[in-house]
């Protein structure tokens, strides 16, 4: 999206505010405010403080303006909530990183929204930096009504959501990165549609016979990607068992997973939140899984990789010059919008390599923790996540909802995929699916992956190192980090 004319603050900039705000919170806190104080679990407001009856609630999104299902959840939140106001402003930015900045300079002014929309990338960023409102006490206060939606919401989107123990949002939408199949591309190279466990070779075989030239120029490509964290070569490292950085589970949660996930199996384990305590990029299984990517580019099977939000490859795709690239749910819309039919593309799991493991990213409201009113902001939360009032969001199916029930065959007959129930199945199928890696240096950690990612796609460096180099930039990052 297109940028607007506001100051943006650097990173350093970013961290000092976030760094200022909480030392604000303690005073504010301590001196009496209208803002939440701490209560039970530490930093957790009180469910039933005074205000939660009227007033004005603030919301920001990011984006250029109020969407339609952001419209009808207001309405209806207004309908049974008489004499609350709701007032949205939508802020542009670039990417996430953008829209935190603009959050913390208007906190910094003293214009706190109560409610903000955050996803994967930033919920450890506000977690981490005191900003957000832990959710636990809410969530036990109403147990008896949350139980419908955690019955309805794997687990693995709930824990993405948590930070130390804590939950911060009740996730909304979601993405996994599969693999979109040009269905006119197999069917000209007699290619069948592949089975839900096909392997990494099975995958270059297809690419090796869906990638079509003439006279020396390639009119079809096997397979595309984007330089990116989501979606990008990303994919190929979980299938080959690493990830960007190491992984471990946070302590707690047990009162959330014992609470709405007793009898899941797929809870076996988990605890309360990812942490990512170091990089691993130069790990032997990622410099494999560049290798392949730079194989694939240097056959003629894949283009260089691109840098952006993946513009040029819908193009490709729409235009049946490109067979296979890896989506997330959100491209149904997408391609129905630029012309597709149902029938023109489908989706499959992604291949599998050492596993079968994918990577998602998920999002929702948080409540930030100096929020004028933060039990109108739990109300609407709670509202925003009932079935009929999520159902707008998902008109045309520009992205996936984390309701299980919301996953349906009359969703997907006018937009397609044939295979829809594959976005689902990567969480049912493949409990080990986990988020992105989203730490609260998310954004400078993006930036390092993309720039030596591009070194190695355009030949300036060899995978291993590129992958060095990346290494111990990121390392220099970590090292940054309060002991």
């Amino acid at each position: 999206m297109s940028n607007d004319n506001g100051q943006l603050v650097s990173r350093r900039g970013f961290l000092r505010m976030a760094a200022l705000s909480g030392g604000a919170l303690v005073v504010s806190a301590c001196g009496g405010s209208s803002g939440p104080g701490p209560s039970g679990a530490a930093g957790t407001a009180a469910p039933g403080a005074a205000g939660s009856g009227n007033g004005t609630l603030k919301i920001a999104l990011i984006g250029t303006e109020v969407g339609a299902g952001d419209k009808a959840t207001t309405e209806s939140f207004k309908a049974k909530h008489p004499g609350v106001n709701v007032e949205i402003t939508p802020i542009q930015g670039t990417d996430w990183e953008a829209f935190f900045s603009k959050i913390l300079t208007n906190i910094a002014a003293g214009n706190v929204p109560d409610l903000t929309f955050v996803a994967t990338e930033g919920t450890q960023l506000f977690a981490g930096q005191g900003l957000a409102l832990p959710l636990d006490d809410y969530v036990k206060k109403d147990q008896a009504a949350m139980a419908e939606y955690f019955k309805d919401v794997h687990p693995s989107l709930i824990e993405a959501m948590m930070y130390e123990g804590s939950l911060y949002e009740l996730p909304r939408d979601f993405n996994a990165a599969n693999m979109y199949l040009n269905t006119k591309a197999l069917k000209d190279a007699g290619v069948e549609y592949p089975a839900a466990d096909w392997t990494k070779d099975a995958f270059y075989s297809m690419a090796q016979k869906l990638t079509k030239k003439d006279g020396g120029q390639t009119s079809v490509f096997g397979y595309a990607w984007v330089n990116r964290l989501w979606g990008g070569w990303m994919p190929w490292i979980f299938v080959n068992g690493s990830n960007l950085l190491a992984e471990e589970e946070a302590p707690g949660g047990d009162w959330l997973w014992n609470m709405f996930y007793k009898d899941d199996p797929s809870v076996k384990g988990r605890g309360g939140g990812w942490r990512w305590p170091a990089p691993k990029a130069n790990d032997p299984a990622n410099v494999e899984a560049l290798d392949f990517m730079i194989q694939l580019q240097k056959e003629g099977l894949s283009p260089v990789a691109d840098l952006g939000g993946g513009s040029s490859i819908q193009g490709f795709f729409t235009s049946n010059k490109l067979a296979m690239t890896p989506a997330g749910g959100f491209w149904a819309g997408g391609l129905h919008n630029a012309g597709m039919k149902p029938e023109d593309f489908d989706a499959q799991l992604f291949p599998k390599w050492k596993s079968q493991r994918h990577q998602f990213g998920t999002a929702g409201f948080v409540i930030m923790k100096k929020a004028a009113n933060p039990d109108l902001a739990w109300e609407y939360m709670k509202h925003s996540i009932q079935k009929d009032v999520m159902t707008p969001f998902f008109e045309g199916n520009g992205t996936t909802p984390t309701r299980r029930s919301m996953m349906t065959a009359d969703r997907y007959a006018s937009t397609g995929p044939k295979n829809w129930q594959i976005f689902y199945d990567t969480l049912d199928k493949h409990p080990d699916t986990a988020p992105i890696p989203a730490p609260p240096e998310s954004n400078p950690m993006t930036t390092i992956f993309t720039k030596y990612t591009g070194l190695a796609v355009s030949g300036e460096k060899t995978a291993k190192d590129a992958l060095d180099g990346m290494q111990q930039d990121l390392e220099a990052l970590w090292a940054k980090r309060k002991k």
